[in-house]
């Protein structure tokens, strides 16, 4: 046993040897400046069979104590106590008590009447509420919280079930762990085209979060293609990726660009203005293609085929586009109601908007992020979003690559 003055006991269950669990407790306690005791230890002996750990772990202050079991409950940690969860009230409407437990993407559960309870609303970085007369709970936004509202506090009475490694070899099994641009291309695209036909078949919905770039690079009809073929069901942007498809179909340029021949076009910088001009002149993007002023773009495609669009604005947008939300609190509270039942999501070309939407999704979404920049990727899961995949690549080489392994092309 450690000198430590403060302890608590873990334990962990699952196939927490092959998928790094156990090992990566042990690095967090280390890192945390902790120590531990492994004083049980049981490994499955067959595919289908678990394992089984018991810790005790050890700090030199409450505080670091709390610090290293919070930071272990992400792996899957269960605290061994016969305690419910605890709760206290917020303190006033957007503020929390003491030591708050804040969630992670993984799925929770906390113990009410010695019964373990799922908690709704998976999402990192939240809060949860319980409701004891109905035993439920949820997660919700520290914004959202009202003076008295039952806070979850400390770490007693919760319990996180970490993501596994797959047996199949499957693409989004731990491919995470590395952003290259070496990665197979090709292969990695038909195993998204093959998930994505899955996702369709059951009903389930494909997000796109889509940056600027996808219309400077011609991306544009390929991803217009994959809504037109039911691909696509929630789509979330800001100004730029609504104004460069307006102006590209009303001027034949983004940005001033011609995109028939890569050239600046006289007097083309004022074509973006022009064509926020328009929309707003006709009120929306969907009265722009009622009224016949859009007749083709990503925009009239998703506006056509009921595909559901979150614009978020940013203090850079000129304008802004009519349908773009300027209200940093209610684009939130709209990603978040557009998400339910998104079962995979494709962040193209834009590191903000797949950063913020990472940060609502829960971990078992499956995530791929295709940038040119590999720092986009490496940021988004340096924020938690460990499950993303990552393709350092062109917009319009993955969008096109996509398109052909859909069978889509041509």
């Amino acid at each position: 046993m450690a000198s430590n003055g403060f302890s608590e006991e873990i334990t962990l269950e699952g196939h927490i040897i092959d998928s790094w669990v156990l090992p990566r407790v042990f690095d967090t306690v280390m890192d945390l400046g902790g120590s531990f005791d492994l004083e049980e230890i049981r490994v499955g002996r067959r595919k289908d069979e678990t394992s089984f750990a018991r810790l005790r772990i050890s700090a030199g202050s409450e505080q670091q104590l709390h610090a290293i079991v919070a930071a272990l409950q992400g792996h899957g940690a269960v605290v061994v106590s016969d305690h419910d969860v605890a709760t206290e009230p917020a303190p006033s409407d957007g503020g929390l008590p003491d030591h708050f437990y804040s969630t992670t993407n993984l799925p929770t559960q906390v113990r009410l009447g010695g019964r373990w309870l799922d908690v709704g609303g998976t999402e990192m970085d939240l809060v949860i509420l319980v409701d004891r007369e109905r035993g439920q709970a949820r997660m919700v936004p520290m914004a959202e919280v009202r003076r008295g509202d039952p806070v979850v506090v400390g770490h007693d009475g919760i319990r996180v079930v970490p993501l596994e490694r797959s047996r199949e070899r499957e693409v989004f099994a731990f491919m995470a762990s590395g952003v290259s641009s070496e990665k197979p291309k090709r292969h990695v695209i038909a195993e998204i085209a093959r998930e994505m036909r899955e996702t369709r078949a059951h009903g389930g919905k494909v997000l796109v979060v889509a940056g600027p770039a996808i219309i400077h690079t011609g991306a544009a009809p390929h991803l217009a293609r994959l809504v037109r073929a039911g691909y696509v069901q929630v789509l979330f942007g800001g100004n730029a990726i609504a104004t460069h498809d307006v102006e590209s179909v009303l001027f034949g340029t983004s940005l001033g660009v011609a995109l028939d021949n890569g050239r600046p076009v006289e007097g083309g910088h004022v074509h973006h203005m022009a064509a926020i001009n328009a929309i707003r002149r006709v009120g929306s993007l969907r009265a722009a293609v009622d009224s016949g002023l859009l007749r083709e773009g990503l925009m009239y495609e998703c506006i056509k085929h009921g595909v559901e669009v979150v614009l978020a604005g940013s203090v850079r947008d000129d304008g802004p586009l009519p349908d773009v939300i300027t209200d940093m609190g209610e684009a939130q509270r709209r990603m978040r109601s557009a998400l339910h039942g998104v079962e995979m999501a494709l962040m193209i070309a834009t590191m903000l908007h797949s950063i913020a939407t990472g940060n609502m999704l829960p971990a078992s979404v499956k995530t791929v992020v295709v940038d040119i920049n590999p720092a986009a990727v490496t940021k988004l899961a340096d924020r938690g979003t460990f499950q993303a995949l990552g393709l350092v690549t062109d917009a319009d080489l993955f969008l096109r690559e996509l398109v052909g392994a859909l069978g889509l092309s041509g």
